[in-house]
């Protein structure tokens, strides 16, 4: 977990070519306790100030003349080490919100905005920051030991997904039991497959970093039903999928590679339906298809803040026949095959790590 004093060390960078509007900011974050917080109301800087001293959050006015907030955006990237923006923007016009969220910011707040949001905003993306970091430097680290030595390959690969899925615990409480139940069940439908057992360890470990992509998408895009998202909201929790292969890729560990395949493609359908990149049977890492059919199951399973649970019957009936927003079609066939010979192994797996209903 993050602890409030690291948060509160946060090196945070107002951009703002209002000088009144910096005071405000750099007032309510002084009184709130942050205690690195500078400022600059010339966005031509952006770019060099973060290069020379990597901010953990840059709170931006999007409406700036000369080098407006989009702009400033894309300067970044160009300096952004992990590729992982950390923008706040600030606007008032209701069509920069998301496009700045699609451009490569991680959130917005509307102008004028209301100090209780502001600060819970700049908090959570603080938060996500310092995970971010924090995977970053594991990843670093296992590399380190890897060229030392000094840890046998198998097990440091085994930590580094640990550090992974802690980073997607300490987001959600709830991420913990449905990456256990999912391994499981990617175990079960691998060795139905008749998969053999370097194939089963691999996947078992490396389907529980299937949504680490999610760990720098905004909490309240992830917690809205997918029914009433607007376009660009969906764009957004789409590249969950993206994002997550980009965290994974070129990694050595044969446990990694794999996750990059299933971050990237678990949501691939077999009838060429899916997203990002609309592959269509054989063509999505068989890994990713198992893993398509254990997420499915689990998500109708659980609880969201959009409907109840769905008990172990109804689910199984939606994956086999169908109710309009999932169908049979989405499946590799021999999956969904396999998948129905094991219900009563699925179910007593969600029995034993969740609420059975």
């Amino acid at each position: 977990m993050i602890s409030l004093s690291e948060i509160r060390n946060a090196n945070i960078l107002i951009v703002d070519d209002q000088e009144a509007n910096v005071k405000l900011l750099e007032s309510m974050l002084g009184g709130t306790g942050y205690r690195s917080v500078t400022s600059t109301m010339d966005p031509q800087e952006v770019a060099r100030l973060h290069r020379k001293n990597r901010y953990d959050i840059i709170i931006l006015d999007i409406n700036m003349p000369r080098k407006n907030g989009f702009d400033v955006i894309e300067s970044l990237r160009e300096v952004e080490e992990f590729g992982y923006l950390p923008v706040l923007a600030v606007t008032a016009e209701p069509a920069h919100k998301l496009k700045a969220l699609t451009c490569g910011a991680r959130d917005f707040v509307s102008k004028p905005f209301e100090i209780v949001e502001m600060l819970t905003r700049i908090n959570n993306m603080i938060e996500v920051r310092l995970l971010h970091r924090r995977l970053h430097a594991g990843n670093e680290a296992l590399g380190a030991r890897i060229r030392e030595g000094t840890y046998a390959l198998r097990d440091a690969y085994r930590e580094a997904i640990s550090t992974m899925t802690d980073t997607l615990v300490s987001k959600d409480d709830e991420s913990g039991p449905h990456l256990q139940r999912t391994s499981l069940y990617c175990e079960i439908l691998a060795e139905r497959l008749g998969m053999d057992g370097q194939f089963r360890e691999e996947i078992s470990y490396a389907s529980k970093i299937h949504d680490i992509g999610k760990a720098v998408i905004p909490e309240r895009i992830l917690a809205k039903d997918y029914d009433i998202m607007t376009p660009d909201e969906w764009m957004v929790i789409q590249s969950h999928t993206t994002r997550g292969a980009e965290l994974l890729r070129e990694r050595q560990s044969p446990y990694l590679k794999m996750g990059m395949d299933i971050a990237l493609c678990h949501h691939e359908r077999w009838d060429g339906s899916g997203y990002p990149n609309g592959l269509a049977g054989e063509a999505i890492p068989l890994s990713a298809r198992i893993m398509a059919v254990a997420d499915v199951y689990d998500s109708l399973r659980s609880a969201h803040p959009y409907r109840a649970a769905f008990s172990h019957e109804r689910a199984l009936r939606v994956m086999m026949r169908g109710d309009g927003r999932t169908l049979p079609d989405y499946f590799d066939p021999d999956i969904l095959r396999v998948f129905l010979d094991a219900g009563e192994e699925f179910r007593e797996v969600h029995r034993s790590y969740g609420d059975e209903g």
